[in-house]
């Protein structure tokens, strides 16, 4: 293994158990169901994708979605649905970066990568985790929906869950993820970079 690699995988590991504990710090928004929570995790991942590239920022999205694990209440699907989603968005966003390294870069990653990370987001949820979730918690679709209406009146079924509350809660949520990551990311690229 090159030292370069070895020297990063020690990063992903440290920034991934440094993601895991911002990860504990939740909230919700309120204007969005209370099931739907903020945490600032995914602004370490992104740090650590534009610094080293996407994959080490997907590595440290892995890596703290393992450690939740151990604190679990949805046996493992939302860790899963925090992976698949948080993940998606860490690496397009790395990748984009990439490609041009100057503010604008940054600013058009992010862009992108919030719009793309919705959307998946959307689509992970309406074909893959609100079925999941019914499965494997019998936590019926329904309950959800109307957890969600309470909130929400446009929220009638779950088409309706995912397009008024899954998809913009995300674009909001990525959107603040996406300032605070903009703002912090030439101040701290360094300390992950050496």
């Amino acid at each position: 293994m090159k030292q370069v690699e070895l020297r990063n995988l020690v990063k992903v590991s440290i920034f991934g158990a440094l993601a895991f504990v911002v990860m504990l710090i939740e909230f919700p928004l309120g204007i969005f169901p209370d099931f739907l929570k903020l945490d600032f995790s995914d602004c370490v991942a992104l740090i650590v994708s534009f610094a080293l590239g996407p994959a080490w920022g997907a590595g440290v999205e892995f890596l703290k979605n393992v450690l939740h694990l151990f604190i679990t209440k949805t046996a493992g699907i939302g860790e899963f649905a925090n992976f698949m989603i948080g993940g998606f968005f860490v690496y397009i966003a790395g990748y984009i970066y990439a490609k041009n390294r100057t503010k604008k870069g940054a600013a058009v990653a992010l862009i992108i990568s919030t719009i793309a990370f919705s959307i998946w987001a959307g689509l992970l949820n309406y074909f893959v985790l609100l079925p999941l979730y019914e499965k494997a918690l019998r936590f019926p679709i329904s309950d959800i929906v109307k957890i969600a209406a309470k909130v929400n009146g446009l929220v009638t079924d779950k088409f309706t869950l995912i397009l008024f509350s899954i998809i913009p809660f995300n674009l909001v949520k990525g959107t603040i993820i996406s300032v605070v990551t903009f703002v912090l990311y030439k101040r701290l690229s360094k300390i992950v970079k050496r």
